[in-house]
């Protein structure tokens, strides 16, 4: 398949995960493909992974000055931006009355207000005709407990999919969300947890998925591959989930 050649395609977070799966699939289908992430030598390795056909870059989304490079270096070397998959997000879990503001603070000031933003700088460079994918949550569907301030940031995302949509239908700039259930990405392993606690929520998540398994950030890929292809081309403003029917059974 070769639905994105000579297309470019801006995947924050991109580094691990579905985001990574995100660009290797990208990458089959024929784009040139940069991948930011926090960590030099995580966003190093990625790049070196994925080949010639990506760029890394070294981005936190929560610094104005960090955006401000990032699309300055991609406008040098691509001039214009025709995906924008936003994928950084953090999840961090615990109780309203737990709940710090530090962790307030890091959960929402990455998820929503470091998102936000990145779609403000790259929009300059998206070029009429793009498309734009979120990266929402299950989280936002459920009421689970601990979950507050994440589904909170993601259901923002949700919002935002459909108001952004909105603002860019006369450039016909889709905008859509994928919304992954359980994925087995090393970000299941960053919860704020005890390990036990992890495993017990793992297998509490594991009862209630109809399919009876976690899904793979390769399965999230494909249906941002979609989202993001002219496949979808009278699709805007929706939320597609990826979750076994976690949602919707």
């Amino acid at each position: 398949m070769s639905r994105f050649t000579n297309k470019n395609i801006v995947i924050t977070g991109g580094t691990t995960g579905i985001g990574f799966a995100a660009a290797r699939q990208f990458i089959k289908e024929g784009a040139k493909v940069v991948v930011t992430g926090r960590d030099p030598k995580k966003t190093a390795e990625a790049a070196k992974e994925l080949g010639e056909s990506a760029l890394g870059i070294v981005a936190d989304i929560t610094k104005p000055g960090d955006l401000e490079a990032l699309f300055d270096q991609i406008r040098d070397s691509f001039r214009g931006i025709d995906v924008l998959f936003a994928n950084a997000g953090i999840a961090k879990l615990g109780a309203v009355a737990d709940t710090s503001t530090e962790l307030f603070d890091d959960v929402i000031g990455t998820n929503f207000r470091g998102t936000y933003f990145t779609i403000q700088k790259a929009l300059p460079l998206l070029r009429d005709g793009g498309a734009i994918v979120f990266t929402t949550s299950w989280f936002d569907e459920a009421g689970a407990a601990g979950t507050s301030v994440v589904s909170a940031s993601k259901a923002a995302l949700r919002n935002l999919t459909r108001t952004l949509a909105s603002e860019l239908v006369d450039r016909n700039i889709r905008v859509n969300a994928v919304s992954p259930g359980v994925i087995e990405t090393p970000l299941f392993g960053k919860l704020g947890l005890a390990e036990a606690d992890v495993q017990a929520l793992g297998e509490t998540l594991l009862s209630q998925i109809p399919v009876k398994r976690f899904g793979k950030a390769e399965e999230v890929a494909t249906a941002v591959a979609f989202l993001a292809s002219d496949d979808a081309s009278y699709i805007t403003g929706v939320e597609l989930p990826v979750d076994g029917g976690l949602t919707q059974l």
